[in-house]
């Protein structure tokens, strides 16, 4: 089992940039896929970025596509989102998720653990 728990959230002016944290307990952490998605009020949670296990492969959801960029240190059980050029639009309630068998992917219906989640508000 995978406990995860995001960190870095924050209010910040359009422009700007923050970097999300994902802690991870369990010594399996390296074996499993793991993506950020969020959720903004009164919307459905969308896929944002995903990176293997090993952080050779990164997949990334358009609107985030050359601003957000995944990465991961399995030597710390930590996976990170770096947001650069921060848009109103990306406000949400951002959540880390484990993937068990390692694969790629953009469905929340993939994902095996979820985080708390972690509030991000772009100021206009």
């Amino acid at each position: 089992q995978v406990q995860l728990v995001e960190s870095g959230g924050g209010l910040v002016q359009a422009g700007g940039s923050l970097r999300l944290s994902c802690a991870a307990s369990g010594r399996t952490f390296s074996s499993y896929a793991m993506g950020w998605f969020r959720q903004a009020p009164g919307k459905e949670r969308e896929f944002v970025a995903a990176i293997s296990w090993s952080g050779g492969s990164t997949y990334y959801a358009d609107s985030v596509k050359g601003r957000f960029t995944i990465s991961r240190d399995n030597a710390k059980n930590t996976v990170y989102l770096q947001m650069n050029s921060l848009k109103p639009e990306d406000t949400a309630v951002y959540y880390c998720a484990a993937e068990g068998l390692g694969y790629l992917s953009s469905s929340s219906y993939e994902y095996d653990y979820w985080g708390q989640g972690t509030q991000v508000t772009v100021s206009s």
